[in-house]
């Protein structure tokens, strides 16, 4: 696939549940396979796998995770898709966060400071900021997954401002701007993106048909929110980033933010157009 409005065509995807058997997501190999060649044919390179870890429901551990997701790389290999995988978890929130990921039980996206994190869905946690100040305080970079699909977004919108201002990035799910998930979802995504607070935009893909991978069309609706540049840095410049465990002050803020992504405090903004130009370096790395 061939953007519009840009000359790159590479893409990375930093959340998917593309492992067979292992969560709600690929129920077999077949299904994983077919959903690794609709990535390529979309444009993407690299994907990072993150199942879910949910005490009580999906008792994965980094080790299964690592194992899983090597195994699935070899068939990609023996099938002749060029895709390349990384590991990772959709990072329940669970006490004792932090010595979770210290211990390798959860996983931070390819061994980086980066880390997905997901809270429940009907009910915010208590205490939600101190869990991602703690995890900045250990030196990680907290991704809060999918907020705007979240069913207490509205009320806790002003706290979402907040983390961002501290530090925290925002995961959007690219069906949520494509109205996959409905309109609530795509109301809630539309406002992040127009004021700067998300930072990754990610399929988190589960399956070929119903929640497929489709981040190349989640990146030409964002366009026309936020123009061709920043597009791009949704789904490659800070993706890849992640991937290469890049500082976040290296990394662009996203439009109208003062805040270098990661740090929590205001950014340098000639810094931040010199992140601008990092694509194609970020990109060589992966060749």
């Amino acid at each position: 696939m061939q953007w519009t409005g840009t000359n790159c065509r590479v893409m990375f995807d930093l959340h998917s549940h593309i492992l067979p058997g292992i969560d709600d997501g690929a129920k077999d190999l077949g299904i994983s396979l077919e959903m690794a060649r609709m990535y390529v044919d979309d444009g993407v390179e690299c994907v990072a796998c993150t199942p879910h870890i949910l005490p009580g429901l999906y008792h994965n551990t980094g080790p299964q995770i690592r194992e899983q997701v090597n195994a699935l790389q070899m068939r990609l290999y023996d099938a002749g898709i060029g895709l390349r995988l990384f590991p990772g978890a959709d990072n329940h929130v669970i006490p004792d966060f932090v010595d979770g990921l210290r211990r390798g039980h959860l996983l931070s996206l390819a061994d980086t400071r980066y880390v997905l994190v997901e809270p429940p869905h009907h009910v915010a946690p208590a205490r939600m900021e101190d869990l991602f100040f703690s995890l900045i305080i250990a030196g990680y970079v907290p991704i809060l997954t999918h907020p705007e699909r979240m069913a207490w977004i509205e009320a806790k919108y002003e706290s979402v401002r907040v983390l961002v201002e501290r530090g925290v990035w925002m995961q959007v799910t690219a069906g949520a701007l494509t109205g996959r998930f409905g309109r609530a979802p795509q109301y809630w995504a539309e406002r992040m993106l127009a004021e700067g607070l998300v930072h990754i935009l990610a399929t988190d893909a589960h399956d070929p048909v119903h929640r497929s991978p489709d981040l190349g069309y989640g990146r030409d609706v964002a366009e026309r929110s936020v123009g061709p540049v920043e597009a791009v840095h949704l789904v490659a410049t800070r993706p890849a980033g992640v991937l290469n465990n890049l500082d976040p002050r290296e990394l662009p803020p996203p439009p109208g933010s003062d805040v270098v992504p990661g740090t929590g405090v205001g950014g340098d903004r000639k810094r931040a157009r010199r992140g601008q130009g990092i694509t194609g370096r970020l990109l060589r790395l992966f060749g």
